[in-house]
């Protein structure tokens, strides 16, 4: 998926109140930017990395830019939790995911549950509806495990609610697949945060029991285009690994 053209790098001074970011420019200028990320961003948020942002030419916008990328030692990073929907809707439409190929129709945003809305509905009249829902992935922290991307980095009490509605799905005789995208190019291999967050990981493993699949697939991050993009699906641990 492409981004919005071109990037404006700069370097962060500080982010808070979950969805602001103080950041320096390039020619010195000091500007706040909308962090289009509720999560923890465990490792991401350190004063002094390498962000780059989008600038939006929308008067009605509050704050003008928005953080998009980083760089953490030596890794690009996709911080922008708008974007994953979009990402994987493309490579699935580009024949990249080959577990979601073969339905006849795709669509975003799809009421279901209990007052939920599903990332991406799956139809065909042979295979019937696979429900997908998107996590996006950034969290690395893997001293002992190189590789290791993570999820959550927060606790996330919807996140668990999603499970058990997907859950819910795979008992009506649907399909229902968790897909874990994992924006960072430094990970090859996917496995749950069980101590950040016990009680997803406790619906994550109720819900993969009951039918519900999961993916894991990392990304290309290209700065100079700029893009992300779905490249491969990895391995997916033992959620009690460690």
């Amino acid at each position: 998926m492409l981004l919005p053209s071109p990037l404006i790098r700069g370097k962060l001074i500080k982010r808070y109140k979950r969805f602001l970011a103080d950041i320096e420019l390039e020619n010195g200028d000091m500007i706040t930017a909308h962090c289009a990320n509720p999560g923890g961003m465990i490792g991401l948020k350190e004063a002094g990395i390498d962000v780059w942002l989008s600038q939006s030419d929308n008067p009605k916008r509050k704050l003008k830019y928005s953080w998009e990328l980083c760089r953490v030692g030596g890794a690009m990073v996709g911080i922008n939790t708008a974007h994953p929907n979009a990402i994987v809707e493309e490579a699935i439409l580009s024949g990249k995911v080959p577990e979601l190929a073969g339905y006849e129709t795709l669509k975003r945003e799809v009421k279901y549950g209990k007052n939920s809305r599903i990332d991406i509905l799956l139809s065909d009249p042979e295979r019937g509806l696979c429900y997908v829902e998107v996590k996006n992935v950034h969290l690395k922290r893997d001293d002992a495990v190189p590789g290791l991307a993570e999820f959550p980095d927060a606790v996330t009490a919807r996140g668990a609610k999603h499970l058990d509605e997907m859950a819910d799905m795979v008992a009506e005789g649907h399909r229902a697949v968790m897909f874990y995208l994992i924006q960072r190019d430094d990970c090859d291999r996917f496995a749950l945060a069980s101590d950040i967050d016990p009680h997803y990981a406790a619906r994550f493993s109720a819900a993969t029991s009951a039918g519900v699949e999961a993916l894991a697939y990392d990304c290309i991050i290209d700065v100079k285009t700029p893009s992300v993009t779905v490249n491969k699906a990895v391995p997916i641990r033992n959620i009690s690994a460690k």
